[in-house]
This record gives structure tokens, C-alpha cells and sequence, in this order.
């Protein structure tokens, strides 16, 4: 079973700045497609951000896209989430999710349903002070 770690919460401010960290065991962390998802108090859980197995081709909800960027260290089995100018809104539970089947077939398109990735982790709470 491959497990899957997220860090980085916390409380911030607003206007703060955090980078979330997700590391997954096992040696097939390159062939994964990774996702960021949050939920926020009394919301359902949303898509946010997605990088493809190869190439680091990232792709983003348009809600978060000016402020969100996703990255990934292969080597380190570790994908990364940094968000600046945090807002209150921005306030939720950050999850990191794995695809082993590495996005749409044929492509290095992440999928956005959460369906399609078979390993989460515990989340990490992010919370904004206004």
C-alpha cells in the first residue's frame, strides 16, 4: 500500500505565504500523476492543482491559478504546493492525492476527479487569519 504524507499547514495571515509538501513510499512515485484537493469548512472537496508523471506539466483551477503553483522533486518523491497572497477564503483541509495510472490514457493530461486517484493522504489544515 503506498502511503502518502502531507506537511506544511498552519496558521498564516493573511497575505502570508505557504509551501504544503506531499512524500509517497515506494519507487514509482515518477510514474504518478499527482493532484492537490481541498475541502473547506462545510464545502465539498475540490480539484486545484494537477502535474503530470513527465515533463512537469501543471495545470490549475482557475480560482487558485494566479497564486498556486505545483512542482515535484522526482528524486525525492515529494510534489510541493506554494501558495502566496493566502486568503481567508484559501482556509481548508489541503489533501494530496496520487493516480498510479499516471492521467488520461494516452496523455500526460492529470485527471481532476477525485475517482481516479487511488492514494490520499490525511490532509494537511491550512489556516488564514484575517
Amino acid at each position: 500500500q503506498v502511503q502518502v504524507v502531507e506537511s506544511g499547514g498552519g496558521l498564516v495571515q493573511t497575505g502570508g505565504s505557504l509551501r504544503l509538501s506531499c512524500t509517497t513510499s515506494g519507487r514509482s512515485f515518477s510514474s504518478y500523476a499527482m493532484a492537490w484537493f481541498r475541502q473547506a469548512p462545510g464545502k465539498e472537496r475540490e480539484w486545484i492543482a494537477a502535474i503530470s508523471k513527465t515533463n512537469n506539466y501543471t495545470y490549475y483551477a482557475d480560482s487558485v491559478r494566479a497564486r498556486f503553483t505545483i512542482s515535484r522533486d522526482n528524486a525525492k518523491n515529494t510534489v510541493f504546493l506554494e501558495i502566496i497572497n493566502l486568503k481567508p477564503e484559501d482556509t481548508a483541509v489541503y489533501y494530496c492525492a496520487a493516480d498510479p495510472r499516471g492521467g488520461l490514457f494516452g496523455s500526460h493530461i492529470p485527471h481532476r476527479a477525485e475517482d481516479e486517484y487511488d492514494y490520499w493522504g490525511q490532509g494537511t489544515q491550512v489556516t488564514v487569519s484575517s
